[in-house]
């Protein structure tokens, strides 16, 4: 009888680093696992007589990605040897020897947990549309379903390029105007400002006014300023960036250290480099601040994540767990509150005061894939007649600040009576960079997306080169002899590090640009003549006739550095991290219009371009 865990390629790789009775790099590894006696290190040390010796017969290439996996997921830890610190090894973690005992990682792949089920257009929906013929002009059968259905609870799961928000901002206009729903029952959530506005600006051109429409922050922000001195007593100021400064060197103090030593402490020499120290301390600072918010977005209470991390992250997983502690405390006793903090309170006092929960008949959420705990709580505590909810499993990738994709995935779980629309024709991309994308993520049992346009002269290119300055020599070439207006060219990377040496350069021949990094002060907007450069997180949502994808090795894809080293610390238990990197490949090329660039150096890209879709792209050298 097979034991628990056996079967799992995933387990037997853990296994197999428990047994070894030495410190092993990847090599040794994989040739043990696959029973190669060509290494030397298995016969002069007699491996081969191991249990768990020859066990795993996939190709070389599988188990090296499986191993990225563990890495990830933090069940193996990369780093230097007991006995020479030069030497990179493998080691299993505290984590890594629970999953042996009870394995999860294979459960929390998107490929075995999506079980959408599809509401197909009916001769009755086509009857329907014909009583809206005019009003529906333009848009296409799915489309014209979610914006007209008549389903209490609706979930529309949208790819991307398939006019989501174009359908969600029609549905309201479809309310007001033909059932007769005045604009005060309805209320409209989005994610960001920018988003808010743009909702705003097309609801205003369908002629629809006076709908509530918020972000999760500014829904609660009014909550808070009506019902401000029922909940605190007190005056309560949301922490401005002068306090959180304030309160950063406080804590830094409180440790005896200075923001100096928490910087050396805590960045590596590559991380440090081409950033100034202000720079370095606002990147210390906000990611201090975001793992507190992560605990908080999540729910939780501990926030001693030190506890899990091992190795040589152990005295930085301290410092940032004191800090935190600290900032807490801190912010409590000076009456400051961050945007979580309004969500709480506004949660708790709205969960405490029913009375005063606002009353909508219909909610409309945008971005369900991303929403998180306490926001899903908001959504439930409203219990709007009729809720709409619009995401994509597809572009998921903000699990590290507390995101959780369960919640689109387990929609119909929770919402029992619902109808489930698929949007997935893509009106942005072209034909060849639909097909690219629907095969990089074709593991994880989402829908392929349909091209909706078609687009001459389109292409995929991957372009290999001998080095990372030949690299950027290329995206400058390809910036000066684009025959697109600079705005509609996008640079994307997967560290904020590749985009500081490429701006560099850029600066050098004079080419205007805009960087747009996930951290949370970005620089201005771009204008016409500005290309723009950015990391993938904070591109999302985006999209250019021109897109140049940087860095497509296996040191970026999934990335092994980090702009922010406390994210990687915390291990987040209910998601697959590499399947959220492979997803965040996939958001960056399904920003492309026309043409896509997919730049490397080395012997190959990453794995996540797959042999079938090195045939797809023309490739160049």
């Amino acid at each position: 009888m097979e034991k628990e865990g056996e079967g799992n390629e995933h387990v037997k790789i853990l296994k197999a680093l428990k047994e070894l009775p030495f410190q092993v790099g990847r090599k040794l590894l994989i040739d043990f696992l696959r029973g190669n006696y060509k290494n030397k290190s298995v016969t002069n040390n007699r491996l081969d007589e191991l249990y768990n010796f020859d066990t795993l017969h996939l190709d070389e290439d599988k188990i090296h990605n499986e191993i990225d996996r563990l890495i990830k997921n933090g069940m193996i830890e990369l780093g230097p040897s007991d006995y020479n610190r030069f030497v990179k090894v493998l080691k299993l973690t505290v984590k890594g020897n629970n999953e042996i005992v009870r394995p999860t990682l294979e459960a929390k792949k998107l490929g075995n947990k999506v079980d959408f089920k599809i509401d197909e257009v009916s001769k009755e929906d086509l009857n329907e549309f014909e009583n809206y013929n005019g009003f529906l002009e333009g848009y296409n059968d799915n489309q014209k379903k979610a914006i007209v259905s008549s389903a209490k609870n609706i979930l529309c799961v949208a790819g991307a390029g398939s006019g989501k928000t174009t359908v969600l901002t029609k549905r309201i206009s479809f309310l007001v105007e033909k059932k007769g729903v005045l604009p005060s029952e309805i209320l409209a959530i989005t994610f960001t400002r920018k988003a808010r506005q743009e909702m705003q600006k097309r609801l205003l051109v369908l002629g629809i006014k006076n709908v509530d429409v918020h972000t999760f922050n500014s829904f609660c922000e009014g909550i808070l300023r009506k019902h401000s001195f029922e909940i605190y007593g007190r005056v309560v100021n949301i922490q401005t960036y002068a306090d959180k400064i304030l309160a950063m060197n406080m804590a830094l103090g409180n440790l005896g250290i200075d923001m100096e030593e928490a910087i050396q402490r805590y960045f590596t020499s590559q991380q440090r480099r081409l950033k100034t120290p202000y720079q370095l301390a606002n990147s210390f600072m906000n990611d201090c601040f975001s793992v507190m918010e992560y605990f908080k977005a999540t729910g939780q209470e501990e926030y001693d994540f030190s506890k899990d991390v091992d190795g040589e992250n152990k005295m930085n997983a301290k410092m940032i767990y004191q800090i935190v502690l600290f900032l807490k405390e801190h912010m409590y006793f000076q009456g400051q509150r961050d945007f979580l903090d309004q969500m709480i309170d506004s949660i708790k006092f709205l969960k405490e005061n029913p009375i005063h929960i606002p009353r909508y008949t219909y909610v409309l959420v945008d971005e369900y894939q991303d929403v998180n705990s306490m926001q899903v709580d908001l959504i439930k505590l409203l219990n709007p007649e009729n809720l709409f909810a619009v995401g994509d499993p597809r572009q998921s990738i903000f699990g590290w600040r507390g995101s959780d994709i369960n919640f689109i995935l387990n929609f119909e779980k929770d919402y029992g009576d619902c109808q489930v629309v698929h949007l997935t024709k893509n009106y942005r991309s072209s034909r060849e960079i639909v097909e690219f994308m629907n095969h990089s993520i074709r593991d994880m049992g989402l829908s392929d997306l349909e091209h909706g346009r078609e687009i001459e002269n389109s292409s995929v290119e991957i372009v290999d080169l001998p080095s990372e300055e030949a690299e950027k020599n290329f995206v400058i070439k390809e910036i000066l002899k684009a025959d697109v207006l600079r705005k509609e060219i996008f640079v994307l990377a997967r560290t904020n590090r590749q985009l500081l040496e490429l701006s560099q350069l850029l600066k050098q021949r004079g080419i205007s640009h805009v960087i747009k990094t996930d951290e949370v002060f970005n620089p201005k907007e771009g204008g016409e003549g500005d290309v723009t450069l950015a990391t993938i997180h904070a591109i999302k949502g985006l999209e250019a006739k021109k897109v140049i994808v940087i860095g497509c090795t296996d040191q970026n894809f999934p990335c092994k550095a980090s702009d922010h080293p406390a994210i990687e610390m915390i291990k987040n238990e209910d998601y697959d991290k590499l399947e959220e990197e492979r997803r965040l490949f996939y958001v960056a090329i399904s920003r492309a219009k026309e043409k896509l660039y997919l730049t490397y150096t080395g012997k190959k890209p990453t794995y996540f371009i797959t042999d079938k879709m090195m045939k797809m792209g023309r490739v160049f050298v």
